[in-house]
């Protein structure tokens, strides 16, 4: 007797998103399983970041939805927020407070009220500790992107989102990611990326999702029109 299917915690139908007349991305589709990581590759410019934020409603897909938990992915759910945590670049920040204080906040907005022990772990774990009472403006590239993961890594998750969390990363910084995003997967988390370094998808990922040009668009036209 086999058991039901499990629902996955991500789920992309068809998605598509064109500005315009300019199609971004077509008709992608993938699951993300719980204690799975996915990761999107494909050159610059292919359009893994739109289907990232349009994974987690940062943008609203031109056609096709997305699911979470097997419902409509709504971002203004309260359930929703509390189970998914987003760094897409170098992430946004309120310039009055410093790095711990971001952090602080993130914990606490997330039922924490005594964060500062766990604030301090991740702050050394990402190597933040130098620049913890630092505003962020006065970060480096690297040093901002870590903050967004750190960000991540301070409150409750169920699908970590990450969009080339290696960039700025020494070889040291990647081998600590490969090691990290295997113990969100043991930990159970789902892990949707896009990710440049082989290596690191090779270590980490259990599926790809490939993004490429197709220099047909149907019409005899050339031009370049990203899956």
């Amino acid at each position: 007797m086999t058991g039901s299917p499990r629902t996955p915690v991500l789920e992309l139908r068809a998605v598509s998103k064109a500005y315009g007349d300019d199609l971004v991305v077509s008709d992608v589709s993938f699951t993300v399983e719980p204690a799975e990581v996915v990761t999107l590759v494909g050159p610059n410019g292919s359009g893994k970041s739109t289907v990232l934020q349009c994974a987690v409603g940062w943008q609203l897909p031109t056609s096709g939805e997305v699911l979470f938990d097997g419902l409509p992915y709504r971002d203004q759910r309260a359930k929703t927020r509390a189970a998914v945590a987003v760094a897409l670049g170098a992430g946004a920040d309120f310039p009055g407070l410093t790095v711990r204080e971001h952090l602080e906040l993130m914990a606490r907005a997330h039922g924490d009220g005594e964060p500062g022990v766990l604030v301090a772990s991740v702050l050394a774990e990402l190597d933040l500790t130098p620049v913890a009472e630092h505003f962020p403006f006065a970060l480096s590239q690297g040093q901002r992107r870590r903050l967004g993961l750190a960000s991540c890594l301070v409150r409750p998750r169920r699908l970590l989102v990450l969009d080339e969390p290696e960039q700025n990363l020494d070889r040291r910084g990647r081998a600590w990611l490969a090691e990290r995003l295997d113990a969100e997967r043991r930990a159970g988390v789902a892990v949707l990326m896009a990710c440049h370094d082989a290596a690191l998808v090779d270590a980490v990922a259990d599926s790809e999702v490939e993004f490429r040009f197709d220099w047909s668009d149907g019409d005899g036209a050339d031009g370049p029109r990203p899956w």
